[in-house]
């Protein structure tokens, strides 16, 4: 059973805009903005819905940059993310009640507090590279535990399926 859910990452000049997940799935870990795809909605359309509920942020261009599929041990569910950058968007960003945004330089990148995938695979959508992979997990991280990578594949990719 697939989950397909969205993850976007504002990028202005050397910068990323990325939220601290202030409850729910990823509580206490920063992370880009995004969700559940919903009935009758494109995964474009999600992704600008959930940038906009978490950020404020409706506007810009937004750029895929990846697929990426999680899965936990003893869970048959796949999370199925499509992430993306987005670029040009003249909003600023504003704290909602799930998130509170922040910018961080391409080089003061917060990993340790972040899902310990995101250090493989934010080097190619910083690079602008297209990209695929799988990680399965032994469990979900949250602001005290950090998610251990059983197994993993990440490949740069010429086109996205």
């Amino acid at each position: 059973m697939k989950k397909i859910l969205t993850l976007c990452i504002p990028i202005k000049g050397n910068k990323v805009l990325l939220g601290m997940k202030k409850r729910g799935f990823g509580c206490g870990r920063w992370n880009g903005f995004g969700g559940k795809v919903e009935e009758g909605e494109t995964i474009e359309q999600a992704t600008i819905r959930e940038l906009e509920e978490e950020s404020g942020i409706r506007d810009g261009n937004l750029i895929k940059s990846g697929i990426l599929e999680f899965s936990f041990e003893n869970d048959k569910k796949i999370l199925q993310v499509h992430i993306f950058r987005l670029l040009d968007f003249s909003e600023e960003p504003v704290e909602t009640e799930e998130m509170r945004a922040q910018w961080f330089s391409f080089d003061e990148i917060p990993f340790s507090q972040m899902w310990t995938d995101d250090e493989y695979w934010f080097p190619l959508l910083l690079a602008e590279k297209l990209f695929e992979g799988k990680f399965l997990f032994d469990r979900p991280s949250d602001a005290e535990y950090s998610a251990k990578i059983i197994s993993k594949e990440l490949i740069e990719v010429p086109v996205l399926r």
